[in-house]
């Protein structure tokens, strides 16, 4: 066997470390609570993942690119406050509402891309954090500060409706996270086997080289916060379906930060040009499992946060050493 066709335990840990991490934490909270391996609990785990997962796919695309986009959980919600408004004004069709949901959000995502690469914002920390407080506001005021609920089954249905009980070993599976499967692996064929995708790792990890292969970062970096924005509508639609409500002081729930310690976990990079659709679903899982393990243990809010907290400190951590690593050896490979 060549060097080049011998794997390495190196190798196997850097695949299935952030796997082996995620079997572990499942096995410490299956012996330090016993309703975790519950089949209600599992099922859960698995509602509360899609939302994360579905705003992680956008966040993916971005850091990718060496971008960021902090607007993500404002936009989730202002989408599902937008319905909440058009319900309020005696709108009832499914079709209008999803369709001014799936809209607006995918305006936004296009508003920031357009931002960064046609009006040359510096950075899309600046332009998508400016976003994300323009979407707050907007959330409370188009709903006035209240919950609205109500909504008709057609809104409701993506994020609220299982597979019938009497499916052997799979009854309760929510419908919402197989369409995030569909999409993870529609996505993933997309990043690894068309042109655009290649051209979006090729823009985040080299984009001198990007430039002189002829390829249009602009038009690329638009496309990704515009599937950004696409993606938090469809969470916010799930969102909406699984609370029943729309609600603008969620807007500002840290799901930005869930999304971004999701994407790090599972891979990708704030230098640009790394990132799998397989690894970003193992840190959504990561995240979802460990909130719903505190919350099996009754751990306080506070302590939840300080949790998470370190998390995300961590995950970019890993972020820095595992550059920092690949940088030396590059230059070991040099010599």
């Amino acid at each position: 066997m060549t060097n080049e066709n011998k794997i390495t335990v190196k190798d196997v840990v850097s695949k299935l470390g952030t796997l082996i991490a995620l079997f572990i934490l499942c096995v410490i909270l299956a012996f330090a609570t016993p309703n975790f391996l519950k089949q209600s609990n599992l099922m859960a785990v698995l509602k509360q993942t899609t939302s994360n997962a579905l705003i992680c796919v956008g966040m993916l695309m971005c850091l990718i690119t060496a971008g960021i986009d902090l607007s993500v959980g404002a936009n989730a919600i202002t989408v599902g406050c937008v319905m909440g408004m058009m319900l309020k004004h005696g709108i009832t069709n499914p079709v209008l509402l999803l369709a001014a949901g799936l809209g607006f959000g995918t305006l936004i995502g296009w508003i920031n891309g357009t931002l960064l690469t046609r009006l040359h914002l510096p950075h899309p920390f600046v332009s998508t954090l400016g976003m994300k407080n323009v979407l707050c506001g907007f959330a409370l005021l188009i709903v006035d500060s209240k919950m609205v609920s109500g909504f008709p089954d057609g809104v409701t249905w993506l994020g609220s409706a299982t597979l019938p009980k009497s499916v052997p070993v799979i009854g309760g599976f929510p419908i919402c996270f197989l369409v995030v499967i569909l999409i993870y692996v529609v996505m993933h064929i997309f990043l690894t086997h068309t042109s655009l995708g290649r051209a979006i790792y090729c823009v985040g990890g080299n984009p001198d080289a990007a430039r002189m292969s002829g390829i249009n970062s602009a038009n690329v970096l638009t496309f990704c916060y515009t599937l950004s924005g696409f993606m938090c509508a469809v969470a916010g639609i799930v969102l909406v379906g699984r609370t029943g409500v729309a609600n603008g002081a969620n807007a500002l729930q840290p799901y930005d930060t869930d999304a971004i310690a999701s994407c790090i976990i599972g891979g990708a990079s704030f230098m640009g040009g790394k990132g799998t659709m397989v690894g970003t679903m193992i840190g959504a899982l990561t995240i979802a499992i460990l909130r719903n393990g505190l919350t099996l243990l009754n751990a306080q809010s506070d302590i939840q946060y300080i949790v998470i907290g370190f998390v995300i400190i961590f995950a970019v951590l890993i972020d820095v050493v595992r550059a920092q690593m690949e940088a030396r050896a590059r230059r070991l490979a040099a010599k």
